[in-house]
């Protein structure tokens, strides 16, 4: 008697089952000879794969042919399930943080007064990298010769670092224990007192002029 006659081929139900588990197991697409290298003797690969097709077709997974060889892959129509989105970290630049500082102890404060507490000149786009944040808005012109804008914090500021107002921020004192300053600093540093922006403080829009400095004459 045969070896062929003594050990038949499985069903093709059973072969069917055999191809979609190694298919699904697989991080590669499986050619035929793959398959048939695998499977029983007598087993017919081709034809598993062809019914694990048509038993596949409209779902959610399908089995797609890859060169010469398949592999399970998400249905077309439904590979927008599979985009997710993810959040860049940008980190604020030295100058930028200062900044941010600045506005948030001194507020409102002028562009100018940023610079002189700073010592170097602001950047238009330092001042509208924290606008396009949410953390820093314009507000109201001083009654200044040039009627120059101030700027202040934002409630999504203060929501950001866990704070109810303007107020709450650390100072000298808890900036120290926390260490963020040296334990011992210079004796002319302070913390100012720190001024919630006034709920009118918005920015005049009925005068021309440049928002980030004075208004030509």
């Amino acid at each position: 008697m045969s070896d062929d006659l003594e050990f038949p081929p499985p069903p093709l139900e059973e072969q069917e089952r055999m191809v979609e588990a190694m298919l699904f197991a697989s991080a590669q697409p499986v050619s035929l000879r793959d398959l048939a290298d695998r499977l029983p003797q007598g087993a017919d690969p081709a034809e598993a794969v062809a019914r694990l097709r048509r038993r596949y077709e409209g779902r959610g997974i399908e089995l797609a042919r890859v060169g010469e060889a398949f592999a399970f892959r998400t249905a077309p129509d439904l590979s927008f399930l599979m985009q997710t989105e993810t959040l860049e970290t940008r980190r604020l630049s030295r100058a930028a943080t200062e900044t941010l500082a600045i506005i948030a102890y001194h507020q409102p404060v002028t562009r100018a007064e940023i610079e002189e507490i700073r010592g170097v000149a602001t950047s238009r786009g330092t001042l509208d990298q924290l606008i396009e944040l949410s953390w820093v808005r314009i507000g109201r012109r001083r009654m200044t010769p040039g009627r120059p804008v101030t700027f202040v914090v934002t409630d999504t500021f203060l929501d950001h670092f866990g704070l109810e107002t303007a107020r709450d921020l650390p100072g000298l004192a808890e900036l120290r224990a926390a260490g963020l300053l040296d334990s011992r600093p210079p004796g002319e540093l302070s913390v100012p007192i720190v001024r919630d922006a006034d709920d009118d403080d918005i920015a005049d829009e009925s005068r021309p002029g440049d928002l980030f400095g004075e208004e030509e004459d």
